[in-house]
């Protein structure tokens, strides 16, 4: 058999990020470990940072990650490379985004370190007003939201092993206006999280994508361009899409990625990810 190699976003792609405790199909789970089991190799290829990827997507059971949108690439437990913002870049961050009152967060492979108000606007979000409605203190007990337990508090931003960092829209203050002040320095993009607000975005190191993560590890493990598959869901996996050899939109996909994509398959929640990895023979 010829070995194949298939790149799952996670966001929105192999994790259900819609209900408030975001979960993988069980589909998607057998056909990770069904097409695992003939022989193919699973990478990650994610936005996220490894302090982002928790243990119920590890379990499932991955040759490696590809993260922070192309920052790192590891296989198995071998860094291939990895790829961090200054110290200069990121003071310019902290300190624009303190002086105008932004909520943020710093992604690190050791961690996730939000900012003074993030943690409290996060949860409003998702659960709804803690203070006065049971449902939302119930909700927020039953069905706690990874993400939100995963931020840590307190810590000084201002740090030396930063991967990206991500802020959530401001009222009044365009994602343009953002991008100028830091297109110099940094890869600046919308976010794909919906709860982030329209203008949320991210900021990445230059010259970063998940295309050239892929194009790298592909090299290192001398598997064809030919024998790559690629799902995603959102803009920033259009790189990945139209560089792998079948680039495939799950059915919850935004529009425009459906529109360059090879194949559009069905909603995750649907057995998206399964019916094509079986359509295209990855299982049986």
């Amino acid at each position: 058999m010829t070995k194949k190699i298939i790149f799952f976003d996670v966001d929105g792609t192999l994790v259900d990020v819609r209900p408030s405790q975001e979960y993988i199909p069980a589909s998607t789970v057998k056909a990770v470990q069904a097409t695992r089991a003939k022989g193919n190799l699973c990478f990650l290829c994610t936005g996220r940072s490894k302090a982002e990827i928790f243990d119920h997507i590890m379990d499932v059971g991955f040759d490696g990650i590809i993260g922070a949108g192309g920052g790192f690439v590891e296989i198995g437990d071998r860094m291939l490379y990895h790829k961090q913002v200054s110290r200069t870049a990121i003071n310019h961050v902290v300190d624009y985004f303190e002086a105008n009152e932004f909520d943020y967060y710093i992604e690190s492979n050791g961690g996730l370190y939000a900012s003074k108000n993030l943690i409290p606007r996060l949860e409003r979000i998702m659960y709804g007003d803690l203070e006065n409605d049971p449902v939302a203190r119930r909700t927020k007990a039953e069905t706690p939201n990874h993400f939100i337990g995963s931020l840590k508090e307190g810590y000084d931003l201002h740090r030396d092993d930063v991967n990206k960092i991500c802020f959530l829209e401001k009222d009044n203050f365009p994602f343009e206006k953002i991008k100028k002040e830091f297109e110099q320095e940094f890869n600046v993009i919308h976010c794909t999280v919906p709860i982030f607000g329209d203008n949320s975005g991210e900021l990445s190191v230059p010259g970063v994508n998940k295309a050239s993560a892929i194009n790298a590890l592909i090299d290192e493990l001398g598997i064809p361009k030919e024998n790559t598959y690629a799902f995603g869901d959102g803009l920033n996996d259009a790189d990945m899409l139209e560089f792998c050899q079948y680039g495939i939109a799950v059915g919850n996909a935004k529009e425009a990625l459906k529109e360059i994509a090879d194949e559009v398959t069905d909603d995750i929640k649907d057995d998206g990810i399964y019916n094509s990895m079986k359509k295209y023979g990855l299982i049986d």
